[in-house]
């Protein structure tokens, strides 16, 4: 068994892959260096480098077969941080190689085929979720900002959403789970990666006056219109589960 150990990247994560065929490894596994534990004391390691030339390589080699389409479902694959990410990408890699003639990934009789599909379609329900319930909120420097607790990793497929809508203000969208987030300034819409995470206590007393205020009449707005005789909490939580009642103003 050979261990090749990567940063944790997508270009990393293909770079790997690009490898296990030049050095011609047989049993493999993939691993993110973070999440190494040596159990096997045989097991030979092989520390990764991350070269955007070698993952091109496979992906470009990938897109002729499986289509960008394809490209796009292995990207939500690493998104979606599924403890088997590694195992089923290089799993479509290996299969893609080896019958060129057909898209491997319409073959659902497959179970790590199926498992991809299923994978995908939560984290496009994550990211369509993140578009209807991120809430922003002015900051005292004009930024509207926003911070979201995903089950996924869906910054990266939400981003153009936003910078199509919100052309004409700043703001910020941050992942607290995993500590980075997305910034606008009106010309470039790029991730930030902080030294410390966001302490929530300090960032509410950063709300801009007007912030405060719209809040409190969103809150009154929200009470003032629900009819209690119509209440359906079993309703409400299908379409807003609980998850994400914390993050929403109104349920403060």
């Amino acid at each position: 068994m050979t261990t090749l150990l990567y940063d944790g990247s997508f270009d990393g994560l293909f770079t790997a892959i690009f490898e296990v065929f030049e050095y011609r490894f047989r049993d493999v596994e993939i691993v993110r260096k973070g999440k190494f534990h040596q159990e096997n004391i045989f097991a030979e390691i092989h520390e990764v480098i991350t070269q955007s030339e070698k993952s091109e390589r496979v992906l470009n080699k990938l897109e002729q077969i499986i289509g960008k389409r394809g490209i796009h479902q292995l990207l939500k694959v690493f998104l979606s941080e599924d403890p088997e990410l590694e195992k089923l990408t290089i799993s479509v890699v290996k299969k893609s190689l080896k019958h060129p003639e057909i898209n491997i990934l319409e073959n659902f009789a497959d179970s790590d085929i199926l498992k991809i599909s299923q994978i995908c379609k939560s984290v496009d329900r994550e990211r369509h979720r993140m578009t209807a319930f991120v809430r922003f909120e002015k900051m005292q420097d004009n930024i509207f900002f926003s911070k979201i607790d995903p089950d996924f990793n869906v910054l990266p497929l939400i981003r153009k959403h936003f910078k199509d809508r919100y052309q004409d203000q700043k703001w910020m969208i941050y992942d607290l789970r995993r500590n980075y987030g997305i910034l606008y300034d009106l010309e470039n819409c790029d991730f930030f990666y902080p030294d410390r995470p966001l302490d929530l206590n300090h960032y509410q007393q950063k709300f801009h006056d007007e912030e405060k205020k719209y809040q409190v009449l969103w809150q009154r707005y929200f009470t003032k219109t629900n009819i209690v005789e119509r209440k359906n909490i079993k309703l409400h939580v299908q379409h807003v589960p609980k998850r994400y009642w914390k993050y929403l103003t109104e349920k403060w």
